[in-house]
């Protein structure tokens, strides 16, 4: 009776094993490919021009934190017309897991001090009736109101939170995938949400626009960057 449960036991145990190797992540799954995300953004483009920014909300990068990230692309885009300035960070991880995965702004700012008046999920309207998901975030600090527009990419899916974000890395991780990740932030610091959030809805689109069209699918999707394609952007 002994070695009969033994044997159910072991073979529980290597059926076990088998499966989690089964369900084992092996293969990367990556928009980006060999490419820099510094070389696909364009430093001007139309009715804008930009300059390195080191004065803006960053993710942190130490620990375990510099692991996650691969590239950080951060500059500040002034509006040829009205002068405004708008700060664009670009945070790129090749490897996303349950452990290393894109930490969102919701949860940075508060780290530096900033507090979170509001937050909402919401769309950007992009060339071909594209609706791109982002968050729409009001932080302030002090007398310092920086309202966001941001979005993450993991592997093919756009999510919103966090909870949608595990999910997906989960799904990924099931199919034996390791995707990549990408943060796009833009922000402005303004006292008039609504006009900011104004300039960021115009932003955003033409700085889409101004990528390659072979390129943009590493910050938007796959089927997102068709889509403009085929609009002729």
């Amino acid at each position: 009776m002994s070695t009969r449960r033994n044997l159910l036991i072991a073979g529980a145990c290597f059926g076990a094993g088998a499966l989690a190797y089964g369900l084992k992540p092996r293969k990367r799954l990556s928009l980006l490919g060999s490419a820099k995300m510094e070389a696909i953004v364009p430093v001007t483009i139309p009715g804008w021009s930009a300059e390195l920014s080191e004065g803006m909300v960053k993710p942190k990068t130490e620990g375990l934190a510099a692991e996650l990230y691969d590239e950080v692309v951060q500059r500040t885009y002034k509006g040829d017309a009205d002068g405004a300035d708008v700060m664009l960070l670009i945070a790129y991880g090749g490897l996303q897991s349950d452990l290393l995965q894109i930490h969102r702004p919701e949860v940075c700012y508060p780290a530096l001090g900033f507090a979170i008046r509001s937050k909402k999920a919401s769309t950007v309207q992009l060339p071909g009736g594209v609706a791109l998901p982002v968050v729409r975030l009001v932080a302030v600090a002090g007398d310092r109101q920086e309202n966001v527009v941001y979005w993450t990419r993991v592997g093919e899916a756009l999510p919103t939170n966090n909870t949608d974000q595990r999910e997906i890395l989960l799904r990924t991780s099931f199919k034996g995938l390791i995707p990549d990740g990408v943060l796009v932030r833009s922000s402005i610091v303004h006292d008039d949400a609504d006009e900011a959030f104004a300039v960021l809805d115009r932003f955003i689109p033409t700085m889409l626009s101004a990528v390659a069209a072979d390129s943009r699918r590493a910050l938007i999707g796959t089927d997102p960057a068709k889509v403009m394609r085929l609009a002729g952007a």
